[in-house]
């Protein structure tokens, strides 16, 4: 495959060359809908990125208008000729590499449009769309956090010891006056 790039550094999303643990945050603009193996990338990611480094997606939902043109709609060029994964599968995928969901919202409610009079047009339905439609928004967008489990073990407070109390002198009979604390002696 050519780029026409003056870039640095180019590399597949699912053979990254950096090290272990290395980002803090990373980014996938509607990535994964146009990789062959998405699960293979979401896995690269979370080898790359630190432990309780941020994730952030965003994808086209096969369940909204877009889903539908691509659907049944005859145009096949970028963004319709992609496989569109939906947001409950990504979600799936994210929990089973060990990553927490921490946030998440559709948008893009309108029909898909080519021109700004019909965008115009459809402004009715992008403002109702998270009210009566909530599921069926065009994009989505997720943020994930890397969860790595801990080595440091620490106990429950059910299981900690409980402290000694001290012990408390009682005077006896044998005791003399001069033998009892003078903290104890009654006045």
């Amino acid at each position: 495959m050519a780029w026409d790039t003056d870039a640095a550094l180019l590399a597949e999303p699912d053979q990254l060359p950096f090290s272990d643990n290395q980002f803090d945050v990373i980014v996938l603009p509607h990535t994964l809908e146009f990789q062959a193996l998405p699960h293979e990338v979401l896995r690269e990611v979370f080898r790359v990125l630190r432990p309780e480094g941020r994730l952030l997606i965003t994808g086209f939902n096969p369940y909204s208008a877009f889903g539908i043109k691509r659907y049944f709609g005859r145009e096949r060029s970028t963004p319709w000729n992609a496989e569109f994964i939906s947001l409950s599968r990504a979600k799936d995928w994210l929990t089973l590499l060990g990553f927490d969901i921490v946030g998440g919202q559709l948008d893009c409610y309108a029909l898909p449009a080519q021109t700004e009079r019909n965008l115009q047009r459809l402004t009715r339905l992008e403002s109702a769309g998270d009210r009566w439609w909530p599921f069926a928004g065009g994009v989505y967008f997720l943020h994930a956090v890397k969860r790595v489990a801990g080595v440091r073990l620490l106990k429950p407070d059910w299981a900690r010891t409980p402290r000694r109390k001290r012990a408390a002198v009682v005077p006896t009979r044998a005791m003399h006056d001069t033998d009892i604390p003078t903290n104890l002696k009654q006045k």
